[in-house]
């Protein structure tokens, strides 16, 4: 593909910047991974699939990524639902962690470099943690060791919170892992053992205990990227607290701001409301199978909403995307494959570079993923494009889109037995002369999702 710019909305300045890596074409990319206690709802699954997108835009512009994943195994929910379950931590966060990552190959969302686990990192959030109490930054309590916001400067900075007012309710201490802008206080970085945390508990100079979830990512991030790297993404809900805490614990360790881009995804309503289990909203990927749809199918209507916008999610928009998903899979199957097999890579026509480039400014332009489909589509209509362009742009594209058009493209499904004997039905009748007949098989076959094509030759199903 030809070269064009990248813009990224950065949630730090609140503006389109275009991107340049620290690093001459190495991009160092980290993502909010899952809490592994329980399966991942489709809000998570959208995040999951909009960071999917970036990281093939990156390497379809040619950058070297290195893209790492965290998995939360250790927090309050962890240790909650394991004791419930009556199994150890490890078991249970193993158990959601193969799911996962069950759910990320249906849904085709390329490998991360590394998925680093919070429980193999505590010796490096023991460190930081001692940092920032030998320089002011934090302090020991009765029940655990706290930053203390007023010590950092900038604390509120990303979340573009009103400093004055932060100040003015600095006051008290949350313990708990979230919780919400109203209620700003010195936050946790370590909580001491208590009962309720059963077997959980690592030995630290400053007391046992285990971590408070917003200093896994800061050490995770540190150790794998470096004190700061190109692009840090997760959830809009995770802006605040999570990722300004994250900021506020590197930045005094090191000194230095520990991202330069910070891109969040809007959130997934279901029906316009918040995804609630209480609701009776609350859906996983194994419901969507469970109702017959393709994973894919999940992942082409989030590529029908800018990563930045609100997503609401009804099965009957689901229903659209999948029906959609189906015809491009059908218009794959009609390509012919030698013609683009035979077309040594790069030597595109005129129109399928042109294509080439409007699809690449629409990604490049804050992954605008709705309006590089548009473009899609819009080449699969143009006749002065060849097959062989089409179905090698196709190709290209399904790089970023990851919808696995590879599979389908000039392969012919399978013709079922009831519809080969509907179609021996329908020779005869046409052999008799028996148009009526004829044209209600034509119809029955269409409605099994098959076309019959009348050639000098004979019918030809497809």
């Amino acid at each position: 593909m030809n070269k064009v710019s990248i813009i990224f909305y950065n949630s730090l300045t609140k503006k389109e910047e275009e991107f340049k890596p620290i690093q001459k074409g190495k991009v160092g990319l980290y993502s909010c991974g899952p809490t592994v206690y329980n399966f991942a709802h489709i809000g998570n699954l959208r995040t999951l699939i909009f960071e999917d997108i970036l990281q093939r835009a990156l390497t379809v512009n040619g950058f070297e990524v290195k893209h790492v994943r965290n998995l939360t195994d250790v927090d309050d929910k962890t240790i909650r639902d394991s004791q419930k379950n009556k199994m150890s931590l490890k078991d249970f966060t193993e158990k959601f962690t193969v799911e996962y990552f069950k759910d990320s190959d249906a849904l085709n969302v390329e490998r991360a470099e590394v998925y680093p686990k919070a429980t193999e990192h505590i010796s490096e959030m023991i460190v930081m943690i001692e940092y920032l109490l030998d320089h002011g930054f934090a302090y020991k309590s009765d029940d655990g060791i706290y930053f203390e916001i007023k010590k950092f400067a900038g604390y509120g900075e990303l979340a573009h919170l009103d400093l004055q007012g932060l100040q003015a309710g600095a006051s008290g201490r949350n313990l708990k892992d979230e919780y919400e802008k109203e209620n700003i206080a010195d936050f946790a970085l370590w909580k001491f053992w208590d009962e309720s945390d059963g077997e959980v508990k690592w030995e630290a100079p400053f007391g046992a205990g285990r971590p408070g979830w917003h200093i896994e990512c800061s050490a995770m991030s540190t150790k794998h990227l470096g004190n700061t790297f190109d692009i840090h993404t997760g959830g809009i809900d995770l802006l605040f607290p999570h990722h300004e805490d994250e900021v506020a614990q590197s930045k005094s360790c090191s000194g230095q701001s520990p991202v330069n881009f910070w891109l969040h995804a809007e959130h997934l309503l279901v029906g316009n409301k918040k995804m609630s289990k209480s609701l009776g909203n609350f859906y996983t990927l194994r419901d969507v199978i469970d109702r017959g749809f393709d994973p894919l199918a999940f992942r082409y209507l989030c590529l029908q909403a800018h990563y930045r916008s609100k997503l609401n999610f009804t099965w009957e928009a689901l229903e659209g995307a999948q029906n959609a998903l189906q015809k491009l899979y059908t218009i794959a199957r009609a390509f012919i494959t030698s013609p683009f097999q035979a077309m040594p890579a790069g030597r595109q026509g005129e129109a399928g570079r042109g294509w080439d480039t409007k699809f690449l400014e629409a990604i490049n332009h804050d992954l605008n993923a709705p309006q590089a489909l548009a473009v899609m589509w819009k080449m699969l209509d143009d006749e002065s494009c060849s097959l062989a362009e089409k179905a090698r742009l196709l190709l290209d594209f399904d790089k970023i889109f990851g919808l696995n058009i590879e599979n389908y493209l000039g392969k012919q499904r399978e013709i079922p037995e009831d519809i080969q004997k509907l179609s021996l039905e329908r020779e005869k009748a046409r052999q008799d002369k028996d148009w009526l007949k004829s044209d209600e098989l034509r119809d029955l076959i269409l409605a099994k999702g098959f076309i019959v094509e009348d050639t000098p030759e004979g019918q030809r199903i497809r």
